[in-house]
């Protein structure tokens, strides 16, 4: 019993950071009004977290005939940061940001072959903390974002199928960079990028959302109510490999037929026959540009854009989500491969065009993963975890 004043403080200063977040800025009786904490109370949290640099004020507003105005506090620029990693199969990236969700600085670095993805890794953490302690900026936590499976620890790697991180390696690399023990977090690419797009991008003010990874793998994040739905042992969203592509298609993890043989960038640069050249979106944009000249390379995406709809016909017929956020190398192709999703999935989904979820491309491109770790990274400290007020 003896921390549960330190605990209720942290909860109430967590209440003050969301809803200022969430709703914008506000003076100290408005705070107590949407909190319901007693005047007194916001009084003093708002001070001890304008002393420590979390909230600075705005300019003064009168909130009736009489009486003093009051100054509308809102979120400091810079402190506290969340950081967040993406691993990927050809690139690592970092985001991070503030309270407010503004990213602070954004680095994406290419990686020349699979092997050298961890050794990345380590260096663009060991860039960021240099940059972080350059620019006096505190980070109060990191997530990395990665394509596979996580167990219930949040740090070890169960499966990554693309590709060969096993065990707490990712974490235990960033947390070297950090001069942490066992703080970082490592989370599926898919709920970090859902979690981002829901947040701060195109599925803002949806309660039901399904995101869909756009890279070598396929993967989905899944938002219900308003919360991350992660499954039993965390393991949800894991879509690019249900046996729903083409039967004979060979994916990375061995088996044939699975969703992402058929809809994943490899499968896109076969039927369009384009090399890869950079990072997903660079090379989607490359066939873009392709498409406009060409017949074969339109009729290619146009294919892969059919495989696409008929698969989220069968997993929103599960789901049943509100809207459908498309990530990653779908996100330059456009209109080339979202008609023909949309078209198979209005054929797809039982009720027709009336009960098709809404189907839209995201707004925070490669590092909507990365981004979402930041949110993720920051979460601990507008849940009351983190005290910013010692």
């Amino acid at each position: 019993m003896a921390d549960a004043p330190e605990s209720l403080r942290r909860r109430n200063a967590a209440a003050l950071l969301r809803t200022l977040r969430y709703d914008g800025p506000a003076s100290r009786a408005e705070l107590a009004l949407r909190t319901g904490l007693a005047k007194a109370t916001v009084g003093t949290i708002a001070g001890g977290l304008e002393e420590a640099g979390v909230l600075r004020g705005l300019e003064q507003v009168r909130s009736g005939e009489r009486g003093r105005p009051g100054q509308r506090l809102t979120l400091a620029d810079g402190r506290p940061v969340g950081v967040g990693f993406e691993v990927n199969v050809e690139y690592v990236s970092a985001v991070v940001l503030d309270l407010s969700g503004s990213a602070r600085f954004e680095i994406t670095r290419p990686v020349s072959e699979v092997a050298a993805v961890a050794a990345a890794l380590g260096a663009l953490a060991d860039e960021v903390a240099a940059r972080l302690a350059a620019e006096s900026l505190h980070p109060v936590g990191a997530a990395v974002a990665l394509p596979g499976l996580v167990d219930g620890d949040d740090r070890t790697v169960v499966w990554t199928p693309n590709l060969d991180l096993p065990g707490t390696g990712v974490a235990e690399a960033v947390d070297r960079a950090f001069g942490w023990s066992s703080r970082t977090r490592v989370v599926n690419d898919a709920d970090c990028a859902a979690l981002a797009e829901v947040r701060l991008g195109a599925g803002r003010g949806t309660d039901h959302l399904l995101y869909l990874t756009g890279t070598v793998g396929i993967g989905a994040g899944i938002v219900d109510d308003g919360r991350l739905l992660r499954g039993a042992r965390g393991f949800a969203g894991e879509v690019g490999h249900l046996p729903i592509g083409e039967p004979g298609a060979r994916c990375g993890c061995g088996r044939t037929g699975c969703w992402e043989a058929s809809v994943g960038l490899h499968a896109l640069l076969a039927a369009v026959g384009v090399d890869e050249c950079g990072t997903p979106l660079e090379t989607a944009a490359e066939v873009a540009r392709r498409a406009e000249t060409s017949s074969g390379v339109r009729a290619g995406v146009a294919r892969i854009g059919q495989h696409l709809g008929r698969g989220l016909g069968i997993v929103s017929g599960v789901l049943d989500p509100h809207q459908i956020v498309l990530g990653g190398y779908f996100v330059p192709l456009g209109d080339l491969v979202l008609a023909p999703a949309a078209a198979e999935l209005d054929a797809a989904v039982a009720l027709g065009g009336r009960g098709r979820p809404a189907l839209s491309l995201g707004q925070l491109g490669t590092e909507a993963a990365a981004t979402g770790a930041a949110e993720r990274a920051l979460d601990d400290v507008f849940s009351g975890e983190v005290d910013l007020l010692s």
